[in-house]
Order: C-alpha cells, then sequence, then structure tokens
C-alpha cells in the first residue's frame, strides 16, 4: 500500500484498530510531505524511517530520537514507538513497512542454501532478524535505492513491481546486520552477550550525541541514561568507533554545518549556533582543520 499523506490520528472517526491492522497484511510506504503529524503509540512492523528534508522525532524505549537527512532509523517487529513531526516548514518522510511474511522470506532467500530453497521453494517459516534499533548513515548505495524507489512511485504509484524495489533495501539491511559485528567484535569483553549488550548501549550514546547536537550533551546525564560509567563509556565508545565522544560530537556538528553550507543561504554566524559551536572564529577554525578551507570558500566550491 502508499500513501503520499500523514494519517491525522486525532481526526474525529479516525480508527486506529483499523489503520494498523493493514500494516500485517501489505508492505506499506508512506511518500509524504508534512509539517504537523504525530502518533502517541504504535506497534509496528520491521521498518526504515527516512527524511529527505526537515526533521522528524521518534519515541524509542523511552529515548527521544531525531531522524534528519543523511540518517536513517531501523525498528523491528512489534517494536512501541511514538513519532511526532512539528515543524515551520514542510518535513518530506519516506517510510517503509515490511510485511513479516515477506521480510521473512527475504532472509530465507538470502541466509539458506540453494539446496534447501530449492527442497522446499514456498516455506513460509525463516530466519527472523533482530536489528539494533539505532540511527544509520544513509551511505551511497541505500540512497540510490531510496530514490528509485522514490521516483517509481512518483511515476507509477504503487504496483507489485514496488516488492522488487523492497526485497533490495532488505538485503541492504542484511549486510548491515553484519557489519555490525565487526563493532560488537570491537567491545572489550568477554562473553558475546555483554559485548552486544555493551554495543547496544553505545549506540544510545551516538543516538543522543546525534539528537542533542545543537546543545551541550552532559556526559554524566549521558552515562546514566546507557547504563555505563563514564570511563567505561570513554574507553568502550573509543575501543569500538575509533575516536571519543566528544570527537564525535564535533564531527557530527561539522557535518550538520557543512549540509547548511551547501544546501542553504544561512549566514555562518547562524550556522555557528544552529550547528552546536557557541564562537564563530572557533566554529571557522575547526571547519577548515578538518575540511582545509573556510566555511565560505566551501560554500563558493559548492554553489
Amino acid at each position: 500500500m502508499y500513501f503520499t499523506s500523514l494519517p491525522d490520528h486525532t481526526s474525529p472517526g479516525f480508527d486506529e484498530a483499523l489503520h494498523f491492522s493493514k500494516f500485517k497484511q501489505h508492505n506499506i510506504i508512506f511518500n509524504a510531505v508534512s509539517s504537523k503529524s504525530h502518533c502517541d503509540r504504535h506497534v509496528g512492523c520491521l521498518s526504515i524511517k527516512t527524511i529527505l528534508s526537515g526533521e522528524e522525532w521518534y519515541g524509542v524505549d523511552n529515548q527521544q530520537l531525531v531522524v534528519r537527512p543523511g540518517k536513517f532509523l531501523i525498528l523491528n517487529d512489534d517494536q512501541d514507538y511514538s513519532c511526532r513531526i512539528d515543524a515551520t516548514e514542510k518535513v518530506r518522510v519516506l517510510s517503509v513497512f515490511f510485511r513479516k511474511d515477506f521480510a521473512t522470506a527475504v532472509f530465507r532467500d538470502a541466509l539458506y542454501s540453494e539446496e534447501a530453497l530449492l527442497d522446499n521453494p514456498f516455506e513460509t517459516n525463516g530466519q527472523a532478524l533482530e536489528f539494533f534499533q539505532k540511527l544509520n548513515d544513509t551511505d551511497p548505495g541505500l540512497e540510490q535505492k531510496l530514490m528509485s524507489l522514490q521516483t517509481m512511485l512518483n511515476r507509477y504509484g504503487h504496483d507489485n513491481m514496488v516488492d522488487e524495489h523492497l526485497v533490495f533495501l532488505l538485503h541492504h539491511l542484511i549486510r548491515l546486520h553484519k557489519t555490525e559485528t565487526v563493532y560488537t567484535d570491537r567491545v572489550s569483553a568477554v562473553k558475546v552477550n555483554t559485548r552486544t549488550e555493551i554495543y547496544k548501549r553505545l549506540c544510545i550514546v551516538k543516538d543522543i550525541l546525534h539528537s542533542t547536537f545543537m546543545d551541550k550533551p552532559d556526559l554524566s546525564l549521558i552515562s546514566n541514561t546507557a547504563c555505563l560509567s563514564v570511563p567505561q563509556l570513554i574507553r568502550q565508545f573509543k575501543a569500538v568507533f575509533r575516536t571519543t565522544p566528544h570527537q564525535y560530537l564535533t564531527r557530527i556538528r561539522l557535518a550538520h554545518a557543512a549540509r547548511l553550507l551547501k544546501h542553504t543561504a544561512t549566514p555562518v554566524q547562524e550556522i555557528t549556533w544552529m550547528s552546536g559551536f557557541e564562537n564563530t572564529s572557533a566554529f571557522c577554525r575547526v571547519f577548515k582543520a578538518v575540511y582545509g578551507v573556510s566555511p565560505l570558500y566551501f560554500r563558493m566550491k559548492a554553489d
């Protein structure tokens, strides 16, 4: 099913039971533009949430995460979450919900041997994958797949051929799932379960930094939220991601500033505080150290 507008859950007569029942019966895609939208509680299927412009906030496991361009969020089957858009400008949303048996069939095809697939080509039971529910980078490969999907939807609407695109999206998630083992193996712990749990908590730290970089993230508060002591957080974060939390925060702020310089005419002074920097001269100095040019020259070259 294909929707070009987001549902208004507050609308009189809105049938939430009917609306949510559709997610168990169909693959569903939202390709919509909105400035105001919210859902207090949704228990959905495996899905990916992307934003082409603007931002959308999600409440997941008592955490508030923001999805902005260049990032996407994965939510697993039966995950309880909330979402909201409250913006002065239009937000472009592209969300894909995978019907459970459809996703399971794709995972089975990707993970089972050809002999097993031939013996039981229409087997419905398969291996379910549990993804780390965190913000991920939209790499060029995924960006191309999403753009192809959006182009097809804009031209032809939804038809059975859309499932072809969704299969490739799920294969991308499978590859992402496999690469996560590289990071979990970097965690300094003996037991696999311990490494996995620490990595999940480190992902919470990263997501907090991404969602609050415009403010002044408090390391003690972050460590409490992630249930890691400050020394353990810093030590394991550096071991897994090859950078410290502060260095990672600076990278996030600079990337956001670069996007604003490239895609808007916002003055550099405003970009400074919009990116979490307090001092324009310090911002320009750090920006040049990383990008090799001043913010103004970066903007000029991007035009």
